[in-house]
């Protein structure tokens, strides 16, 4: 619903108060004092009651010759505007199949090594697609991937299919950019930066959860450049992943955790972090422990919600030392009291693709103090 104007709001009256109170809007999951976030749309109780209040008192308008000027209307679904570079994948229409992995291999055009800041991925069928990943072809295998089924893309189950030492670098510092219901779009830090080298291709991978009849997909996605000669990091992604676990059924707490050892050579900072989990996931933390056993919070989330994810940008750079452990840890309800459950009869539940499957998964943005050592690995 609109909530742009006074009108719109008292007409919403008692359902603002509904959510507020059970505190499902705004939908902010992170929890307070647990890692501090560029951009928050999340309300403290003293604003969530101070709405609450209002609303009881008869929700009186205020002098309208001191309201702010009304909001631009946006005719482009870009959230940062027009895009540097934009890619449109060619249209598929997935199976009438409950998960489909499609991977699609674009062409950036680009003659020459391009920095990025920010990235969007745009569903073309938003009801079907459950998440896009974006991955950094650095040996372009993926065009031989491409078509041999006689349909736009190929199949890729898990990650993007590469093979060895691309395979390695797609998962540290080839994803650049990623959809998931609820993301949000954020430039990173000026200096900060992902590399697109020339001449090389992008693959998209989508996953498919149809709803209802299947419908043809056209995703698109738009890269910002990051000013010339202006980035001094390269952002890497680090996940942190457990695919060794079983939810048994009718536990409403079951605890899975996963650890990444800092090497005794490597120092860094946290940018941003990204948890993910699918429907049986209730809670998720993730905390790195220091050298001196002391332990800084970066994001706890206590009320899960698929629907509603993002990769938060962290208020400030979060030091990572040598030899510190950054911890995820996650807990999931399989029981029959759990109404986002989509198994029944109950099962044993443990990590797979299918929206059905579940994953422990956190993505950790991180740049390190020795570029160096970047450019050396990277």
């Amino acid at each position: 619903m609109s909530l742009l104007t006074y009108d719109d709001t008292v007409t919403n009256g008692d359902d603002i108060a509904r959510v507020l109170t059970a505190k499902i809007m705004p939908p902010w999951k992170p929890v307070d004092g647990f890692g501090t976030f560029r951009d928050s749309y999340g309300l403290n109780d003293g604003d969530r009651q101070m709405f609450l209040d209002w609303i009881k008192n008869g929700m009186t308008q205020g002098d309208p010759a001191d309201a702010p000027d009304p909001l631009p209307i946006k005719d482009s679904p870009w959230q940062l505007g027009k895009p540097d570079l934009a890619l449109q994948m060619p249209a598929f229409t997935p199976p009438r199949a409950a998960d489909t992995y499609r991977c699609f291999s674009l062409d950036t055009g680009l003659k020459q090594s391009t920095w990025i800041n920010a990235s969007q991925a745009l569903p073309g069928a938003a009801a079907e697609v459950h998440h896009v990943l974006l991955f950094l072809d650095d040996t372009n295998e993926s065009i031989a991937l491409e078509g041999k089924d006689g349909k736009p893309g190929y199949d890729c189950f898990g990650g993007p299919g590469f093979t060895g030492a691309n395979a390695v670098q797609s998962a540290i510092g080839g994803m650049v950019g990623a959809w998931v219901p609820g993301a949000r779009v954020h430039r990173l830090d000026p200096g900060i930066g992902q590399l697109i080298s020339a001449g090389k291709r992008i693959v998209m991978q989508v996953h498919y959860h149809p709803n209802g009849h299947p419908v043809e997909d056209q995703t698109s996605v738009g890269f910002y450049f990051a000013p010339e000669n202006s980035v001094k990091h390269r952002m890497l992604t680090l996940p942190l992943v457990n695919m060794k676990f079983k939810i048994p059924i009718n536990v409403p707490d079951y605890p899975v955790t996963a650890d990444f050892q800092v090497p005794f050579f490597v120092s860094g900072k946290a940018i941003l972090v990204a948890p993910h989990m699918h429907l049986l996931g209730r809670k998720i933390a993730v905390n790195i422990t220091n050298p001196d056993q002391s332990v800084t919070p970066l994001i706890r989330i206590d009320d899960w919600d698929f629907n509603w994810q993002g990769f938060y940008t962290l208020d400030k750079q979060i030091d990572i030392a040598p030899n510190s452990v950054i911890h995820l840890t996650t807990s999931y309800d399989n029981t029959d009291q759990n109404p986002r459950n989509p198994n029944y009869p109950l099962k044993e539940v443990g990590w797979g693709e299918g929206t059905n499957d579940e994953m422990c998964l956190a993505f950790v943005g991180i740049i390190l103090d020795n570029v160096a050592l970047v450019k050396l690995l990277f």
